[in-house]
């Protein structure tokens, strides 16, 4: 094809012109060119929608609205309309503007990590306005993403009204408002709508989680949060006093293996990635795009046992105050969980193998249960104790 004939296509294809692509008026970065160009023509009759987006918002804000559509799954080139996408865009915008360490957030950290709307393959709700009223009041005295991050997980949830439950929740990927609907999430939904809940002020977060701890006990989801100089862990709905990278999965995190897909930490990424996130509840989901981090979590390696109390075989976790004896003396104290937390997360210590151990066990002021039993020494070790008798 003669040079000529080759220019004369270009300055005739819609949005197309010698010095790149122009789409609503506004120009393309180069960068982004490429990526967008193929995700229009994947999107099909869906794609006047997608341009229909760059004529609603800002020049300013062209370049995370390519970055954006560049990057977006198929299922979503040929659903998602204009409306929902300027929207989406306007109000990440909005919390950049507003915050101190959101302007502060490389521009790489907020197209990736503040800018999606989704994280896995949940429902793509419109929260984002929505958020934005409810929780930029919660952290307009905060310093770092990282305070904001640890005042959203202490108090959307009452705000919300959603807590932990690995029976009552419908399924285990809702999106923020399937989960306000039904009241309850699982470890997933709960990491969706904390992730959320950050990106609507400008925090950085994404979804971390491992197909299967080495231990074999299940699946586990929770959140990254960027606080300004690294990402740091947390999970959502257990906020933690003593700060951001502490959490009661630590000790089975530090046990992942990096190169074995089921027992490995994996953190989502919008941007196209080599690594695909293994959603167990649908491991036919490849779109979303993945980071194996599991480095960042493997440390010492140490032998715990596990404490759970419960009603009588089958029944219901029961949360009380234990006192752990040897010998007469008292070597440890905390609380059990209840339905209300992760399955995994159960009252841990490391103690002697084999020899006899007293648990105490307070369930009110009028009622103390002991309990006898010997650690075997087996590693991560569950010890179920009954604190009600089968009748």
């Amino acid at each position: 094809m003669r040079l000529s004939h080759l220019l004369f296509l270009f300055l005739v294809l819609p949005g197309i012109t010698v010095h790149g692509l122009e789409i609503s008026g506004k120009r393309i970065p180069e960068v982004h060119v490429e990526g967008l160009q193929s995700a229009l023509e994947r999107a099909g009759d869906n794609a006047p929608q997608l341009r229909a987006a760059f004529g609603k918002i800002k020049a300013e804000e062209v370049t995370g609205l390519a970055f954006l559509i560049a990057n977006m799954p198929e299922r979503d080139l040929v659903e998602l309309d204009a409306v929902y996408l300027a929207e989406n865009i306007t109000w990440a915008y909005k919390a950049r503007a507003r915050f101190p360490w959101a302007q502060a957030v490389a521009e790489e950290l907020f197209f990736n990590d503040v800018l999606p709307y989704a994280s896995i393959n949940e429902r793509r709700d419109a929260w984002r306005k929505d958020f934005f009223g409810r929780f930029a009041p919660l952290v307009k005295g905060c310093k770092t993403p990282g305070e904001a991050a640890q005042v959203l997980n202490k108090e959307i949830w009452s705000i919300v009204d959603v807590r932990y439950h690995a029976t009552k929740r419908p399924k285990p990927d809702q999106s923020p408002y399937e989960s306000i609907e039904a009241k309850f999430a699982s470890c997933s939904g709960l990491s969706v709508m904390l992730i959320d809940a950050c990106r609507s002020v400008g925090v950085p977060a994404r979804f971390v989680g491992t197909p299967m701890w080495s231990n074999k006990r299940g699946n586990h989801s929770w959140v990254e949060v960027w606080d300004g100089s690294d990402w740091q862990y947390t999970g959502a709905c257990e906020y933690n006093p003593s700060g951001l990278g502490k959490a009661w999965f630590a000790g089975s995190a530090a046990k992942a293996i990096k190169d074995d897909p089921r027992h490995a930490i994996y953190a989502s990424s919008w941007k196209k990635a080599e690594t695909r996130f293994p959603l167990v509840w649908d491991l036919e989901v490849d779109y979303v795009h993945a980071e194996n981090v599991t480095d960042r979590y493997a440390g010492k390696k140490t032998r715990r046992v596990f404490i759970d109390l419960v009603q009588r075989p089958g029944g219901e976790r029961v949360a009380a105050g234990v006192e752990v004896f040897c010998k007469g003396k008292r070597i440890a104290a905390g609380r059990t969980r209840d339905a209300t937390n992760d399955t995994n997360d159960m009252f841990g210590l490391t103690l002697i193998s084999g020899a006899d151990h007293e648990l105490r066990i307070v369930l009110s002021d009028k009622e103390v249960l002991t309990r006898k039993f010997r650690p075997s020494g087996k590693e991560d070790e569950r010890i179920e104790v009954f604190v009600e008798t089968p009748r």
